[in-house]
């Protein structure tokens, strides 16, 4: 046993599957990432900032909330940067819960509501989604109860990439309107969904987004709340001075000021690869979530041979189980690189 806390010693900890990827060796649909490097002017201004013999140097963030903001549509006052969208949905948890309070997250979901959720030692409600009614709107709203701190809408889902319409948001606003109802659009740029315009009108609704993504930028860690001003000044108060890596913010800064080769990245992976990938399941009769993300969770007769077949031809995918099943999460990339995965999983099947 160690010194801390007991739950958090019964607890295991977040493990994903990283090991032995190579973007020199794989294809790797199996994280959602971007499947192209970023581009010339993210990575030239990445080289500038080091150039420039800054790196002994505290992070200095400059106006890049309010970059952040613009691009959002929100004002400034309503954005709060973050380590990833990750330490955004921590600092939710920690900010809003306490020992004992109950949380409602929806499942399969991704694994980090329920970590953060762990670590306050809060007890955990999980109503399933179906592939018939998507988000459990019904379940959810008869889960509410006065122990109820926070409501998880992850829009879209990780891994079934189900979408929640905006209606069912503020629903669940008014309903439990003195519970957080977190909303994370880690997707947006691929779903084009939001509820930012709301946070003022129901400010219980906190949004978390990231650059991990659609961005290509895992690695460097930046994400931002979206909420009511009061609430990211109650954040503010939780958040380091210096949690965000400063390359991060000089990466995303000159991304900003580049939006072309984000914007025509999403547009081939949503309006070429996607549709391309659904064709070739209702083709072959492989069952299959609609999506609102840049990924689709499929269930082959025979999962694990079909995983490996992948493997085998350099193509990583993500096993995931949903009542005892298992479904492979398979993300989109560009058109070559789908028509690449079909015809492994032609060959396969």
């Amino acid at each position: 046993m160690s010194i801390f806390k007991d739950h958090i010693d019964r607890m295991s900890a977040y493990k994903p599957p990283l090991d032995g990827r190579d973007p020199k060796q794989h294809l790797l649909l199996d994280f959602n990432e971007r499947t192209l490097p970023v581009g010339e002017a993210i990575r030239q201004a990445l080289v500038d900032y080091i150039n420039d013999d800054r790196l002994q140097m505290y992070p200095s963030y400059g106006d890049i909330v309010e970059k952040i903001a613009a691009y959002a549509k929100v004002s400034a006052e309503q954005v709060m940067i973050t380590n990833g969208s990750d330490q955004g949905i921590d600092l939710i948890f920690r900010a809003a819960c306490c020992e004992g309070d109950e949380a409602i997250i929806p499942g399969p979901s991704f694994a980090m509501y329920s970590q953060c959720a762990r670590v306050e030692n809060l007890t955990i409600i999980e109503p399933q989604y179906t592939q018939e009614k998507g988000y459990p709107l019904a379940e959810v709203l008869a889960a509410i109860s006065g122990k109820t701190r926070i409501i998880v809408v992850s829009n879209p889902n990780n891994p079934c990439g189900t979408l929640v319409a905006r209606n069912d948001i503020c629903t669940l606003a008014k309903a439990a309107s003195d519970a957080v109802i977190l909303v994370d659009e880690c997707y947006f740029e691929y779903s084009s969904v939001t509820v930012a315009d709301l946070v003022q009108q129901y400010p219980n609704i906190v949004i978390t987004r990231t650059f991990s993504k659609t961005w290509g930028l895992p690695s460097l860690r930046l994400g931002y709340v979206i909420a009511d001003a009061d609430n990211i000044r109650a954040l503010l108060n939780v958040r380091g001075p210096y949690d965000i890596n400063q390359l991060a913010v000089v990466a995303i800064r000159a991304g900003l000021e580049n939006l072309n080769g984000i914007e025509s990245y999403v547009y081939e992976v949503m309006s070429e690869s996607k549709p391309m990938l659904e064709g070739f399941f209702d083709q072959q009769k492989i069952p299959y979530w609609r999506s609102g993300g840049n990924y689709l969770w499929a269930f082959f007769e025979n999962p694990e041979q079909i995983e490996r077949g992948l493997q085998e031809a350099g193509v990583l995918v993500r096993p995931k189980s949903y009542l005892g099943q298992v479904g492979l999460r398979i993300t989109l990339g560009t058109k070559e690189q789908s028509e690449r995965l079909i015809s492994v999983l032609a060959q396969l099947i």
